[in-house]
Protein backbone atom coordinates (compact mmCIF):
# COMPACT_ATOMS: atom_id res chain seq x y z
CA UNK A 1 0.00 0.00 0.00
CA UNK A 2 2.99 2.12 -0.52
CA UNK A 3 2.40 2.79 -4.32
CA UNK A 4 -0.20 3.97 -6.22
CA UNK A 5 -3.47 6.14 -5.87
CA UNK A 6 -4.44 6.47 -2.01
CA UNK A 7 -8.48 6.31 -2.91
CA UNK A 8 -8.02 3.17 -4.96
CA UNK A 9 -5.99 1.34 -2.63
CA UNK A 10 -7.66 1.74 0.69
CA UNK A 11 -10.93 0.65 -0.94
CA UNK A 12 -9.38 -2.04 -2.12
CA UNK A 13 -7.86 -2.60 0.94
CA UNK A 14 -11.40 -1.95 2.64
CA UNK A 15 -14.34 -3.77 0.31
CA UNK A 16 -13.23 -7.05 1.42
CA UNK A 17 -13.22 -6.18 5.23
CA UNK A 18 -16.87 -4.66 4.60
CA UNK A 19 -17.99 -7.79 2.91
CA UNK A 20 -16.42 -9.73 5.74
CA UNK A 21 -17.93 -7.62 8.62
CA UNK A 22 -21.56 -7.69 6.76
CA UNK A 23 -21.29 -11.21 7.08
CA UNK A 24 -20.30 -11.04 10.71
CA UNK A 25 -23.22 -9.02 11.65
CA UNK A 26 -25.70 -10.49 8.91
CA UNK A 27 -25.34 -14.08 11.20
CA UNK A 28 -25.19 -11.65 14.31
CA UNK A 29 -28.89 -10.48 12.77
CA UNK A 30 -29.64 -13.68 12.20
CA UNK A 31 -28.87 -15.05 15.48
CA UNK A 32 -30.93 -12.62 16.80
CA UNK A 33 -33.99 -13.06 14.76
CA UNK A 34 -34.20 -17.28 15.44
CA UNK A 35 -33.92 -16.21 19.05
CA UNK A 36 -36.30 -13.70 18.92
CA UNK A 37 -38.52 -14.94 16.81
CA UNK A 38 -38.16 -18.91 17.80
CA UNK A 39 -37.45 -18.40 21.69
CA UNK A 40 -39.37 -15.42 22.44
CA UNK A 41 -38.84 -11.47 23.34
CA UNK A 42 -37.41 -12.44 27.17
CA UNK A 43 -35.19 -14.44 25.41
CA UNK A 44 -33.83 -11.51 22.75
CA UNK A 45 -33.71 -9.41 25.86
CA UNK A 46 -31.45 -11.83 27.88
CA UNK A 47 -29.27 -12.20 24.13
CA UNK A 48 -28.83 -8.53 24.40
CA UNK A 49 -28.74 -7.82 27.52
CA UNK A 50 -24.73 -8.60 27.88
CA UNK A 51 -23.99 -7.25 24.64
CA UNK A 52 -22.00 -4.75 25.98
CA UNK A 53 -19.92 -6.97 28.19
CA UNK A 54 -19.62 -9.42 25.03
CA UNK A 55 -17.96 -5.45 23.69
CA UNK A 56 -15.92 -5.42 26.37
CA UNK A 57 -14.27 -8.97 26.31
CA UNK A 58 -14.50 -9.35 22.72
CA UNK A 59 -13.43 -5.94 21.85
CA UNK A 60 -10.15 -6.65 23.86
CA UNK A 61 -9.44 -9.61 22.26
CA UNK A 62 -10.40 -8.41 18.44
CA UNK A 63 -8.17 -5.29 19.41
CA UNK A 64 -5.40 -7.00 20.95
CA UNK A 65 -5.08 -9.12 17.75
CA UNK A 66 -5.22 -5.98 15.72
CA UNK A 67 -2.92 -4.11 17.28
CA UNK A 68 -0.41 -7.25 17.03
CA UNK A 69 -0.89 -6.40 13.37
CA UNK A 70 0.67 -2.85 13.21
CA UNK A 71 4.38 -3.80 13.44
CA UNK A 72 4.02 -6.71 11.24
CA UNK A 73 2.31 -4.66 8.94
CA UNK A 74 5.43 -1.61 9.29
CA UNK A 75 8.48 -4.04 9.25
CA UNK A 76 6.25 -5.42 5.66
CA UNK A 77 6.78 -1.89 4.50
CA UNK A 78 10.15 -1.62 5.60
CA UNK A 79 10.65 -4.93 3.54
CA UNK A 80 12.35 -6.52 7.03
CA UNK A 81 11.33 -9.74 6.81
CA UNK A 82 13.30 -11.32 9.54
CA UNK A 83 11.69 -8.55 12.19
CA UNK A 84 8.75 -9.53 10.61
CA UNK A 85 8.51 -13.08 11.11
CA UNK A 86 9.45 -12.49 14.71
CA UNK A 87 6.68 -10.24 15.43
CA UNK A 88 4.67 -13.16 13.96
CA UNK A 89 5.53 -15.86 16.41
CA UNK A 90 5.95 -13.71 19.31
CA UNK A 91 1.60 -13.03 18.50
CA UNK A 92 1.06 -17.25 18.43
CA UNK A 93 2.40 -17.24 21.92
CA UNK A 94 0.90 -13.92 23.29
CA UNK A 95 -2.94 -14.77 21.60
CA UNK A 96 -2.55 -18.70 23.13
CA UNK A 97 -1.87 -16.61 26.36
CA UNK A 98 -4.10 -14.07 26.54
CA UNK A 99 -7.14 -15.99 25.23
CA UNK A 100 -6.80 -18.69 28.13
CA UNK A 101 -6.18 -16.04 30.53
CA UNK A 102 -9.34 -13.98 29.36
CA UNK A 103 -11.76 -16.60 29.26
CA UNK A 104 -10.70 -18.40 32.91
CA UNK A 105 -11.25 -15.26 34.30
CA UNK A 106 -14.43 -14.33 33.13
CA UNK A 107 -16.38 -17.34 33.46
CA UNK A 108 -15.31 -17.60 37.02
CA UNK A 109 -17.04 -14.09 37.18
CA UNK A 110 -19.87 -14.21 34.67
CA UNK A 111 -22.73 -14.50 37.27
CA UNK A 112 -21.33 -11.55 39.20
CA UNK A 113 -21.25 -9.73 35.93
CA UNK A 114 -24.86 -10.12 34.98
CA UNK A 115 -25.58 -8.71 38.51
CA UNK A 116 -23.69 -5.76 37.93
CA UNK A 117 -25.80 -5.06 34.58
CA UNK A 118 -28.46 -4.70 36.61
CA UNK A 119 -29.99 -7.73 34.61
CA UNK A 120 -33.79 -7.63 34.84
CA UNK A 121 -34.50 -11.41 36.60
CA UNK A 122 -37.06 -12.82 34.32
CA UNK A 123 -34.27 -12.57 31.34
CA UNK A 124 -31.30 -13.46 33.91
CA UNK A 125 -30.77 -17.00 32.94
CA UNK A 126 -31.50 -16.81 29.48
CA UNK A 127 -28.42 -14.30 29.87
CA UNK A 128 -25.73 -16.07 31.87
CA UNK A 129 -26.38 -19.07 29.80
CA UNK A 130 -25.56 -17.04 26.58
CA UNK A 131 -22.31 -15.13 27.87
CA UNK A 132 -20.92 -18.45 29.70
CA UNK A 133 -20.73 -20.52 26.44
CA UNK A 134 -19.43 -17.21 25.21
CA UNK A 135 -16.95 -17.11 27.46
CA UNK A 136 -15.40 -20.51 27.50
CA UNK A 137 -14.95 -20.21 23.60
CA UNK A 138 -12.86 -16.83 23.38
CA UNK A 139 -9.52 -18.50 22.00
CA UNK A 140 -11.92 -19.49 19.05
CA UNK A 141 -12.56 -15.70 18.89
CA UNK A 142 -9.25 -14.39 19.80
CA UNK A 143 -7.05 -17.10 17.38
CA UNK A 144 -9.22 -16.37 14.56
CA UNK A 145 -8.72 -12.59 14.58
CA UNK A 146 -5.21 -12.88 15.12
CA UNK A 147 -4.71 -14.98 11.88
CA UNK A 148 -6.79 -12.71 10.20
CA UNK A 149 -4.97 -10.01 11.66
CA UNK A 150 -1.10 -11.29 10.18
CA UNK A 151 -2.48 -11.92 6.86
CA UNK A 152 -3.80 -8.34 6.62
CA UNK A 153 -0.59 -7.13 8.01
CA UNK A 154 0.99 -8.57 4.30
CA UNK A 155 -1.41 -6.53 2.39
CA UNK A 156 -3.99 -9.52 2.11
CA UNK A 157 -7.54 -8.43 3.18
CA UNK A 158 -9.73 -10.66 0.65
CA UNK A 159 -8.52 -14.05 2.43
CA UNK A 160 -9.87 -13.65 5.53
CA UNK A 161 -12.90 -12.56 3.71
CA UNK A 162 -13.41 -15.91 2.06
CA UNK A 163 -12.94 -17.65 5.62
CA UNK A 164 -15.66 -15.37 7.10
CA UNK A 165 -17.80 -16.31 4.36
CA UNK A 166 -17.12 -19.78 5.59
CA UNK A 167 -17.68 -19.11 9.11
CA UNK A 168 -21.28 -17.31 8.28
CA UNK A 169 -22.66 -20.16 6.17
CA UNK A 170 -21.82 -22.33 8.86
CA UNK A 171 -22.91 -20.34 11.74
CA UNK A 172 -26.37 -19.75 10.27
CA UNK A 173 -27.20 -23.95 9.67
CA UNK A 174 -25.42 -24.76 12.94
CA UNK A 175 -28.33 -22.01 14.16
CA UNK A 176 -30.51 -23.52 12.72
CA UNK A 177 -29.67 -27.06 14.01
CA UNK A 178 -29.07 -26.05 17.41
CA UNK A 179 -32.28 -23.75 18.29
CA UNK A 180 -34.67 -25.15 16.28
CA UNK A 181 -33.78 -28.88 15.60
CA UNK A 182 -32.16 -29.44 18.61
CA UNK A 183 -34.07 -26.87 20.49
CA UNK A 184 -31.01 -25.75 22.97
CA UNK A 185 -32.36 -22.71 23.40
CA UNK A 186 -29.60 -19.69 23.32
CA UNK A 187 -27.26 -21.69 24.30
CA UNK A 188 -27.24 -23.13 20.85
CA UNK A 189 -26.72 -19.74 19.45
CA UNK A 190 -23.80 -18.96 21.15
CA UNK A 191 -22.48 -22.41 20.79
CA UNK A 192 -23.11 -22.17 16.79
CA UNK A 193 -21.11 -18.96 16.83
CA UNK A 194 -17.99 -20.83 18.44
CA UNK A 195 -18.14 -23.92 16.26
CA UNK A 196 -18.06 -22.03 12.86
CA UNK A 197 -15.21 -19.84 14.18
CA UNK A 198 -13.46 -23.19 15.23
CA UNK A 199 -13.48 -24.14 11.46
CA UNK A 200 -12.58 -21.03 9.94
CA UNK A 201 -9.39 -21.39 12.73
CA UNK A 202 -8.37 -25.08 10.89
CA UNK A 203 -9.23 -23.71 7.26
CA UNK A 204 -6.64 -20.73 7.96
CA UNK A 205 -3.72 -22.35 9.13
CA UNK A 206 -3.96 -24.98 6.59
CA UNK A 207 -3.99 -21.70 4.04
CA UNK A 208 -1.03 -19.61 5.47
CA UNK A 209 0.66 -22.85 5.74
CA UNK A 210 0.39 -23.23 2.12
CA UNK A 211 0.38 -20.16 0.77
CA UNK A 212 2.43 -17.42 2.17
CA UNK A 213 6.06 -18.67 1.88
CA UNK A 214 7.75 -15.28 3.64
CA UNK A 215 6.09 -16.49 7.28
CA UNK A 216 8.32 -19.61 6.61
CA UNK A 217 12.08 -18.03 5.37
CA UNK A 218 15.01 -17.88 7.82
CA UNK A 219 14.25 -17.47 11.84
CA UNK A 220 15.88 -16.32 14.61
CA UNK A 221 14.76 -16.50 18.00
CA UNK A 222 12.56 -13.35 19.62
CA UNK A 223 14.00 -11.34 22.05
CA UNK A 224 12.52 -9.39 25.03
CA UNK A 225 12.19 -6.60 23.05
CA UNK A 226 9.98 -8.11 20.56
CA UNK A 227 7.50 -9.19 23.43
CA UNK A 228 7.58 -5.54 24.41
CA UNK A 229 7.04 -3.63 21.11
CA UNK A 230 3.98 -6.14 20.06
CA UNK A 231 2.28 -5.78 23.90
CA UNK A 232 2.84 -1.75 23.39
CA UNK A 233 0.56 -2.40 20.06
CA UNK A 234 -1.72 -4.81 21.02
CA UNK A 235 -2.76 -4.14 24.69
CA UNK A 236 -3.54 -0.48 24.23
CA UNK A 237 -5.17 -1.31 20.97
CA UNK A 238 -7.20 -3.90 23.21
CA UNK A 239 -7.99 -1.44 26.05
CA UNK A 240 -8.74 1.08 23.61
CA UNK A 241 -12.04 -0.80 22.72
CA UNK A 242 -12.38 -1.60 26.88
CA UNK A 243 -12.39 1.57 27.78
CA UNK A 244 -15.29 2.37 25.33
CA UNK A 245 -17.00 -0.49 26.14
CA UNK A 246 -16.87 0.39 29.99
CA UNK A 247 -18.99 3.31 29.17
CA UNK A 248 -21.13 1.17 26.74
CA UNK A 249 -21.56 -0.90 29.92
CA UNK A 250 -22.78 2.03 32.18
CA UNK A 251 -25.18 2.91 29.61
CA UNK A 252 -26.63 -0.90 29.13
CA UNK A 253 -26.59 -0.90 32.79
CA UNK A 254 -28.85 2.65 33.20
CA UNK A 255 -31.40 1.08 30.25
CA UNK A 256 -31.25 -2.42 31.44
CA UNK A 257 -32.89 -0.64 34.90
CA UNK A 258 -35.39 0.87 32.64
CA UNK A 259 -37.64 -2.59 32.47
CA UNK A 260 -37.26 -6.04 29.50
CA UNK A 261 -39.51 -3.30 27.19
CA UNK A 262 -36.31 -1.31 27.00
CA UNK A 263 -33.81 -4.04 27.44
CA UNK A 264 -35.32 -5.62 23.87
CA UNK A 265 -35.49 -2.37 21.90
CA UNK A 266 -31.92 -1.62 23.18
CA UNK A 267 -30.57 -5.08 21.92
CA UNK A 268 -32.41 -5.12 18.85
CA UNK A 269 -31.12 -1.41 17.94
CA UNK A 270 -28.08 -2.49 18.54
CA UNK A 271 -27.71 -5.30 16.46
CA UNK A 272 -29.41 -3.10 13.54
CA UNK A 273 -26.62 -0.40 14.75
CA UNK A 274 -23.60 -2.73 14.31
CA UNK A 275 -24.82 -3.80 11.27
CA UNK A 276 -24.66 -0.45 9.62
CA UNK A 277 -21.95 1.01 11.07
CA UNK A 278 -19.50 -1.88 9.82
CA UNK A 279 -18.21 -0.40 7.00
CA UNK A 280 -16.87 3.01 9.08
CA UNK A 281 -14.50 0.05 11.21
CA UNK A 282 -13.43 -1.38 8.00
CA UNK A 283 -12.49 1.99 6.82
CA UNK A 284 -10.43 2.58 9.62
CA UNK A 285 -8.90 -0.87 9.91
CA UNK A 286 -7.80 -0.74 6.36
CA UNK A 287 -5.98 3.24 7.50
CA UNK A 288 -4.20 1.19 10.62
CA UNK A 289 -2.61 -0.65 7.46
CA UNK A 290 -1.85 1.81 4.89
CA UNK A 291 -0.69 4.40 7.72
CA UNK A 292 1.42 2.03 9.17
CA UNK A 293 2.77 0.73 5.74
CA UNK A 294 3.61 4.23 4.50
CA UNK A 295 5.58 5.25 7.72
CA UNK A 296 7.62 2.18 7.48
CA UNK A 297 8.47 3.34 4.07
CA UNK A 298 9.03 6.83 5.29
CA UNK A 299 5.80 8.46 3.02
CA UNK A 300 4.13 10.43 5.16
CA UNK A 301 2.44 12.72 2.73
CA UNK A 302 0.89 9.65 0.91
CA UNK A 303 -0.85 9.75 4.97
CA UNK A 304 -2.57 12.63 4.54
CA UNK A 305 -3.77 11.91 1.17
CA UNK A 306 -4.81 8.85 2.63
CA UNK A 307 -7.44 10.43 5.44
CA UNK A 308 -8.66 12.74 2.79
CA UNK A 309 -9.50 10.25 0.50
CA UNK A 310 -11.22 7.93 3.37
CA UNK A 311 -12.98 10.55 4.81
CA UNK A 312 -14.40 11.06 1.32
CA UNK A 313 -15.88 7.47 1.08
CA UNK A 314 -16.84 7.97 5.14
CA UNK A 315 -19.20 10.58 3.87
CA UNK A 316 -21.05 9.13 1.15
CA UNK A 317 -21.78 6.10 2.97
CA UNK A 318 -23.27 8.06 5.76
CA UNK A 319 -25.70 9.57 3.46
CA UNK A 320 -26.48 5.81 2.29
CA UNK A 321 -27.28 5.04 6.04
CA UNK A 322 -29.74 7.79 6.16
CA UNK A 323 -31.62 6.66 3.21
CA UNK A 324 -32.01 3.38 4.81
CA UNK A 325 -33.05 3.93 8.19
CA UNK A 326 -34.85 7.21 8.82
CA UNK A 327 -37.97 6.17 6.56
CA UNK A 328 -37.46 2.25 7.01
CA UNK A 329 -35.64 1.88 10.68
CA UNK A 330 -39.02 0.16 11.94
CA UNK A 331 -39.42 -2.04 9.59
CA UNK A 332 -35.95 -3.37 10.10
CA UNK A 333 -36.81 -3.81 13.33
CA UNK A 334 -39.95 -5.97 12.65
CA UNK A 335 -37.01 -8.58 11.81
CA UNK A 336 -36.77 -9.21 16.06
CA UNK A 337 -39.68 -7.93 17.62
CA UNK A 338 -43.73 -8.93 17.04
CA UNK A 339 -45.26 -6.04 15.15
CA UNK A 340 -47.47 -6.23 18.36
CA UNK A 341 -44.84 -4.85 20.47
CA UNK A 342 -45.68 -1.47 19.79
CA UNK A 343 -43.81 0.56 22.47
CA UNK A 344 -40.76 -1.59 21.84
CA UNK A 345 -40.80 -0.90 18.23
CA UNK A 346 -41.16 2.66 19.20
CA UNK A 347 -37.97 2.61 21.83
CA UNK A 348 -35.76 0.71 18.72
CA UNK A 349 -36.79 2.92 16.25
CA UNK A 350 -36.09 6.05 18.16
CA UNK A 351 -33.05 4.58 18.91
CA UNK A 352 -32.13 4.31 15.32
CA UNK A 353 -33.27 7.58 14.13
CA UNK A 354 -31.01 9.46 16.16
CA UNK A 355 -27.81 7.33 15.60
CA UNK A 356 -28.47 7.21 12.11
CA UNK A 357 -28.06 10.96 12.43
CA UNK A 358 -24.43 11.09 13.95
CA UNK A 359 -22.81 8.42 12.24
CA UNK A 360 -21.11 11.35 10.23
CA UNK A 361 -18.88 11.93 14.19
CA UNK A 362 -18.23 7.56 14.18
CA UNK A 363 -16.58 8.03 10.71
CA UNK A 364 -14.44 10.46 11.69
CA UNK A 365 -13.58 9.25 14.75
CA UNK A 366 -12.51 6.13 13.38
CA UNK A 367 -10.59 6.69 10.40
CA UNK A 368 -8.41 9.17 12.45
CA UNK A 369 -8.01 6.95 15.58
CA UNK A 370 -7.03 3.82 13.74
CA UNK A 371 -4.89 6.34 11.80
CA UNK A 372 -2.82 7.09 14.81
CA UNK A 373 -2.66 3.60 15.86
CA UNK A 374 -0.89 2.36 12.60
CA UNK A 375 1.44 5.19 12.88
CA UNK A 376 2.14 3.51 16.39
CA UNK A 377 0.83 6.19 18.90
CA UNK A 378 -1.69 3.52 20.33
CA UNK A 379 -1.53 5.07 23.64
CA UNK A 380 -3.10 8.18 22.38
CA UNK A 381 -5.68 6.44 20.78
CA UNK A 382 -6.78 4.66 23.87
CA UNK A 383 -7.09 8.10 24.96
CA UNK A 384 -9.88 8.95 22.91
CA UNK A 385 -11.50 5.90 24.80
CA UNK A 386 -11.36 7.78 27.65
CA UNK A 387 -13.18 10.41 26.27
CA UNK A 388 -15.85 7.95 25.25
CA UNK A 389 -16.28 6.33 28.60
CA UNK A 390 -16.43 9.92 30.77
CA UNK A 391 -19.12 11.10 28.33
CA UNK A 392 -21.30 7.92 28.31
CA UNK A 393 -21.20 7.49 32.22
CA UNK A 394 -22.23 11.48 32.65
CA UNK A 395 -25.25 10.62 30.16
CA UNK A 396 -26.10 7.52 32.26
CA UNK A 397 -25.84 9.41 35.70
CA UNK A 398 -27.32 12.50 34.29
CA UNK A 399 -29.74 11.92 31.33
CA UNK A 400 -31.04 8.33 31.42
CA UNK A 401 -33.12 9.31 35.01
CA UNK A 402 -34.45 12.01 33.83
CA UNK A 403 -35.00 11.53 30.20
CA UNK A 404 -35.28 7.28 30.17
CA UNK A 405 -34.43 5.91 27.24
CA UNK A 406 -34.12 9.01 25.23
CA UNK A 407 -31.30 9.47 27.61
CA UNK A 408 -29.33 6.20 26.32
CA UNK A 409 -30.20 7.25 22.42
CA UNK A 410 -28.08 10.02 23.23
CA UNK A 411 -25.19 8.11 24.59
CA UNK A 412 -23.03 6.86 21.91
CA UNK A 413 -23.60 10.17 19.96
CA UNK A 414 -22.25 12.06 22.66
CA UNK A 415 -19.06 9.94 23.38
CA UNK A 416 -18.29 10.30 19.88
CA UNK A 417 -18.28 14.21 19.49
CA UNK A 418 -16.33 13.69 22.79
CA UNK A 419 -13.76 11.06 21.20
CA UNK A 420 -13.35 13.84 18.12
CA UNK A 421 -12.49 16.66 20.27
CA UNK A 422 -9.60 14.72 21.91
CA UNK A 423 -8.33 13.60 18.23
CA UNK A 424 -8.26 16.20 15.71
CA UNK A 425 -5.58 17.87 17.76
CA UNK A 426 -3.77 14.68 18.90
CA UNK A 427 -3.24 13.24 14.67
CA UNK A 428 -1.91 16.74 13.99
CA UNK A 429 0.09 16.84 16.44
CA UNK A 430 1.86 13.56 15.73
CA UNK A 431 2.03 14.33 12.43
CA UNK A 432 3.75 17.07 12.39
CA UNK A 433 6.02 15.65 15.22
CA UNK A 434 7.14 12.91 12.30
CA UNK A 435 7.48 14.95 9.95
CA UNK A 436 10.55 17.20 11.77
CA UNK A 437 12.25 13.59 12.68
CA UNK A 438 12.16 12.81 9.34
CA UNK A 439 13.45 15.63 7.99
CA UNK A 440 15.93 15.66 10.77
CA UNK A 441 17.10 12.02 9.66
Amino acid sequence: MTKGQPFVLILQFAWPLLLGNILQQFYSLVDAAIVGQYLGMNALAGVGASSSVLFLILGFSNGTASGFGIPIAQAFGAEDHLQMRRYVRVCYYAGIIISVMLATVCSLLCSNILHWMQTPEEIYQDAYTYLLITFITIPCNLIYNLLASIIRALGDSKTPFYFLLLASVLNILLDLLFVIAFDMGVGGAALATAVAQTVSIIVCVIHMKRNYPILRGEMSPFSIFDVWIMLGFGIPFGLQFSITAIGSMMLQAANNALGTACATAFTAAMRIKLFFICPFENLGVAMATYCGQNLGAKKLERIVSGIKDAMLMMFVYWLVTMVILLPFARDISAIFIYRSETQILDYSEQFMHISCLCYLFLGTLVIFRYALQGLGYTRLAMCSGVSELIARALISLLLVPPLGFLGVCIGDPAAWVAANIFLFPAFFTVYRRLKTRLLVK
